[in-house]
């Protein structure tokens, strides 16, 4: 499984009062790697909510391994493990080094814009998902 990469630096806005990540800001830098992998390949989230699609969190499993604390710089990564036809599931880490500290698997599903509705993913989109990642 290819792995899209993005760099994240935990600000001191992303910690609790001890200096640690707080647990629901890991959802966050998943989100944002998610995003640019889209971006990367040439789709932009709001280009495709004007043709009708967005694509939300139907589930989300996470493990909390090792945290994550002010000012470390972190690669958060995004990598598909399945692709169906109006969802995909993405695998996701953040680390530190070669360290793991969080891990997720994460299913978006496509939907209809307008309705909320289950959508198919766009043909061209779908077939890159599958070679891409």
């Amino acid at each position: 499984m290819k792995k899209f990469i993005w760099p994240v630096r935990v600000y001191y806005e992303d910690t609790d009062a001890g200096g640690v990540v707080y647990y629901a800001n890991y959802l966050k830098f998943f989100e944002r790697a998610r995003t640019e992998m889209l971006r990367a390949m040439g789709y932009e989230q709001d280009q495709l909510m004007a043709e009708g699609i967005i694509f939300v969190v139907r589930s989300i499993q996470v493990d909390y391994l090792i945290p994550a604390r002010f000012n470390e710089q972190l690669q958060v990564s995004a990598g598909l493990s399945l692709v169906k036809k109006a969802s995909f599931d993405f695998e996701q880490q953040i680390t530190r080094g070669d360290e793991v500290l969080c891990k997720g698997i994460i299913r978006v599903a496509c939907l209809d814009a307008q309705t909320m509705r289950p959508k198919a993913i766009p043909e061209k989109l779908q077939e890159q998902l599958k070679n891409e990642y």
